[in-house]
């Protein structure tokens, strides 16, 4: 079985040797990244939040990663798309504070990237990031939330949605059906337009009157336009969650497969664990107590440990949003969301990324 390094929250004292980042320094230095970055350049990739967006990855953790593998002897840069438009400077992402260049990864006109062929379905193209394909190694450094779309956003979507085109995020979420709206439902509220983060929405009169259009050309059909709508005057024409799961599997390989298995790492912070993804550009109270920090070579086995630690019996009820009913069975994520988070893990084990089972190193 794999090994899973668990830093725990918990603490037996009130000393800095306790806390979940010297925990994670000394994670760092049991793990396989040890000995095995020297004179590489290694992309980290995380999410660099937007907007009022507070529950990333806090500057310390990367910070610590740096150094780490600055003193192994390893370059690094930290790495996201979109990142010169999100602002990461708003969350302390600076190359002063993190101690490396922090860059877009499909560089800045959006226009680097390496097209490679796939066919599932509607999804017929990976455009891997520029910047990620030509390093030497890869760091999936992921803030741990729900996701609307998939019910769970870690490594695997961290990877699959942040490390590709538009057309690639076009093409997955196209897997689970186009939009359609209800002119009789539209209160002409403009919600929609105010929450897409890609210009892609507008109506034809001004004032929010008129028709409903999209620019398909920048729309990602990330959903944002649906969620928001308090009459549900924008739903799917299909869905399928499923489809969806499999086909960020399917991204999550193509990437990985541009580096040796021994050449990439997944690391998953589960702090301020909130019920929505960080590209929403706002906080809402965690679900759950703050966890800690998983590590491993396998993100199949990353990914399952990650979901068990994250227990329906710990949530906050401030976490949901007030009116929402939770479902009565399976994963937190799955109450909250309606769709099963452990799918997308068996779609990775099932494209050859990795094994469900898992052996857990607690790191104290």
């Amino acid at each position: 079985m794999s090994k899973v390094f668990f830093a725990p929250m918990s603490f037996s004292r009130y000393d800095s040797s306790q806390t979940l980042p010297a925990k994670f320094e000394r994670m760092l230095e049991q793990s396989e990244l040890k000995g095995a970055v020297k004179g590489k350049k290694i992309a980290i990739k995380m999410h660099v939040g937007s907007g009022l967006s507070y529950s990333t990855i806090p500057p310390v953790f990367i910070r610590k990663l740096v150094d780490f593998l600055r003193r192994e002897g390893a370059e690094c840069f930290v790495t996201d798309h979109y990142v010169y438009g999100r602002h990461p400077e708003d969350r302390g992402y600076i190359d002063s504070v993190l101690g490396c260049p922090v860059l877009d990864a499909c560089g800045y006109f959006g226009k680097y990237f390496y097209t490679k062929e796939v066919d599932f379905k509607k999804l017929r193209h990976v455009d891997v990031a520029g910047l990620i394909h030509d390093a030497d190694y890869l760091i999936d450094f992921s803030h741990v939330k729900g996701h609307g779309a998939c019910g769970y956003g870690g490594a695997c979507k961290n990877i699959a949605m942040g490390c590709v085109t538009d057309r690639t995020r076009h093409e997955l979420h196209s897997l689970e059906g186009g939009l359609s709206w209800n002119r009789d439902k539209c209160i002409h509220c403009g919600q929609c337009i105010q929450s897409c983060n890609h210009h892609a929405n507008s109506f034809s009169e001004e004032n929010y009157q008129g028709n409903y259009n999209v620019f398909f050309h920048n729309c990602t059909l990330c959903q944002h336009c649906m969620k928001v709508c308090p009459t549900e005057a924008i739903t799917l024409d299909s869905h399928d969650y499923r489809d969806f799961q499999r086909g960020m599997a399917i991204a999550t390989k193509t990437v990985l497969d541009c580096f040796e298995p021994e050449n990439r790492y997944f690391i998953n912070v589960l702090t301020q664990i909130t019920a929505l993804c960080d590209c929403w550009g706002m906080t809402t109270p965690s679900l759950v107590p703050d966890i800690g920090i998983c590590a491993s070579t396998d993100i199949a086995s990353i990914e399952q440990a990650t979901l068990d630690l994250i227990k329906f019996e710990k949530l906050n009820p401030e976490g949901v949003p007030e009116g929402l009913e939770l479902g009565d069975h399976g994963h937190l994520f799955e109450r909250l969301h309606g769709k099963d988070p452990y799918q997308q893990v068996a779609a990775l084990a099932d494209v050859g990324l990795g094994e469900t089972k898992y052996e857990t190193v607690i790191v104290e």
